[in-house]
């Protein structure tokens, strides 16, 4: 890159409270715009819906208080854009042709200009009663700043419409949010930027997201304790790989800015030279712009307090891991996960023969000292024909159940042969998938192995950026509402995991085993032992049935499937 693609830029995101007082509400995006100023801002982000709480009394109400496109509310934002010399997104609710009512994300130019519209393409529960979902898909804006999109809330819990964008080529997304949970904001905000290697921009609300004078009221009728009916702040700056680079409180208004280099977000290059984007392969992405209701229904049939393991096999024998197996199975796991052992990830040419005669040992060992009720998955060398493969193994007493090859190309396992796909493997007590660690990255793996009727998910992860095992994979647990396990090669990054899902979980549904925390979609983590080689854990795969996050809301049949070009269309 030259020195002049390199221009760092200044942006922040605004989080503040918002009423149910247009012209009040309009004082505040205002105030926070003049505060922000003070930090001679190139890009400001606002919250989502600014103009008004999303909280109507009916049709009518919405209508009344949402936005025409040249109101005063907008045309003085657009002022304001203007005084202060810098980019302004901000989220609110538009009247449209014929009556309707878009939840939508607008961006002014510092002269003033409206540059686009983004309209929201995920609604969540009442929103649905009110707002019509996007038919277009969002602008990529080519600005000085460089290539700027926006996305709101709902829309980056899960990672389609921000996958979408920086397909397209955005360097900067813009996210404004009207959220109640800390998971939005210590989860699926981060890996938006890490999965995609772009800058994240996102400004949350804080103060009640319903009318004040209601909020005891709602919170008695929904057993939802009132702080949890208030914004949940954490406005934030994510850079491309991950790390927060500032980060404002859960209270308060307040304003929070960053230097960026927006071009860095042209790099898709992982540790090991590998381009996140070019590697994909979108022809194996059809279903996922498949209408849901032409698609075959997934049924769930696993079940809960499923015992499993994780073996940390790091530096273990082939002797030592049938050990490990053969203790662990007598612990009562009735799914048991290797982690790869030392160098797996550093595989010479020449050493893969001795690689995978080592992995034919190891299977034939484990397989022979299995209960028939008893599974093991295994990372291994495998062949393909001629070339060699990295897969991993279903391993029961009768041998290999099934395998599961790297899908995606990466530099560090340029020998392996790659697979046509996922699938899922159903076990008597729990359907499974398995992805390689290369293929975890891909928020689409997990997906099609979620709409594939996967309850768990078993990665053996072999980690080469922080934000795999910090906030990644966990996410792609909690935007799919799967299980997982993912035992992992001891490195700087931390120690594998098991992630299991919580019973409750739609947002206004009767909460029976743990008090509404505000925690919606992050799932309950059991660490993997730093001490001990066997890690033993529970999983409950019958929760994964429930994927409606709130009413209307599925987290797998309301993605915008219509709208996922960019995903499944080679370019």
């Amino acid at each position: 890159m030259s020195a002049s693609s390199l221009k760092q830029v200044r942006v922040a995101a605004a989080q503040c409270a918002i009423g149910s007082n247009v012209e009040q509400n309009l004082e505040t995006c205002l105030r926070v715009l003049d505060k922000a100023a003070q930090l001679k801002p190139d890009l400001v982000v606002l919250p989502e819906f600014s103009n008004h709480l999303s909280w109507y009394d009916g049709a009518e109400h919405c209508f009344e208080v949402s936005l025409d496109i040249d109101s005063p509310f907008l045309s003085a934002i657009a002022n304001k854009a203007k005084e202060i010399g810098a980019f302004v997104s901000i989220g609110a609710t538009l009247r449209r042709a014929g009556g309707s009512v878009s939840g939508s994300a607008l961006l002014y130019s510092p002269s003033g200009e409206l540059l686009g519209i983004a309209d929201k393409q995920v609604l969540i529960g009442h929103e649905n009663d009110f707002l019509t979902l996007a038919q277009e898909a969002a602008p990529i804006i080519e600005t000085e700043l460089g290539r700027i999109a926006m996305y709101m809330c709902m829309d980056g819990v899960i990672n389609e419409t921000p996958r979408c964008l920086a397909l397209r080529g955005a360097q900067i997304l813009c996210n404004s949010l009207n959220s109640f949970a800390p998971d939005e904001g210590n989860l699926h905000i981060p890996v938006r930027a890490a999965e995609n290697k772009v800058f994240v921009v996102a400004a949350n609300k804080v103060g009640p997201l319903v009318p004040e004078e209601m909020m005891a009221g709602i919170s008695a009728a929904t057993n939802i304790p009132e702080v949890f009916l208030c914004g949940a702040g954490e406005s934030q700056i994510v850079a491309p790989d991950g790390t927060v680079l500032a980060m404002a409180e859960t209270d308060g208004e307040e304003v929070v800015s960053a230097l960026i280099t927006p071009a860095l977000a042209d790099d898709k290059r992982r540790p090991d030279g590998s381009d996140i984007f070019a590697v994909r392969r979108p022809a194996l992405y059809t279903q996922l712009g498949v209408d849901p209701a032409l698609a075959d229904a997934v049924s769930c049939s696993g079940e809960n307090d499923i015992s499993a393991a994780l073996l940390r096999c790091d530096t273990a024998t082939e002797s030592d891991i049938c050990e490990l197996v053969s203790s662990a199975q007598k612990g009562g796991a009735r799914l048991i996960t290797l982690s790869p052992q030392s160098g797996f990830d550093a595989i010479k040419t020449e050493e893969l023969a001795a690689w995978y005669e080592k992995s034919q040992r190891l299977i034939a060992s484990i397989t022979a000292q299995l209960s028939d009720d008893v599974y093991v998955v295994c990372p291994v060398v495998a062949k393909d024909g001629e070339r060699y493969q990295h897969q991993l193994v279903l391993l029961s007493a009768t041998g290999i159940l099934a395998s599961q090859g790297q899908v995606h190309y990466s530099e560090r396992f340029a020998w392996s042969s790659l697979a046509d796909g996922f699938s899922a493997y159903e076990l008597p007590f729990a359907t499974i998938s398995m992805l390689t660690s290369d293929d975890s990255i891909f928020p689409e793996a997990f997906r099609l192995c979620a709409l594939s009727g996967a309850e768990v998910v078993v990665v053996a992860v072999m980690p080469s950026e922080a934000w795999e095992l910090k906030t990644g994979l966990v996410e792609r647990a909690a935007e799919n509402r799967v299980n997982l396990l993912a035992p992992s090669l001891a490195t700087e990054f931390g120690c594998g995991f098991a992630a299991s899902l919580h019973e409750d979980f739609t947002v206004f549904g009767e909460w029976k085993t743990r008090e509404f925390d505000g925690v919606l979609t992050r799932p309950a983590l059991q660490l993997m032992h730093t001490d001990d080689a066997i890690t033993h854990v529970t999983i409950n795969a019958a929760n994964a049935e429930n994927k409606v996050v709130s009413r209307n809301t599925h987290l797998l049949d309301n993605r915008p499937w219509h709208l996922l070009d960019a995903m499944t269309t080679a370019v």
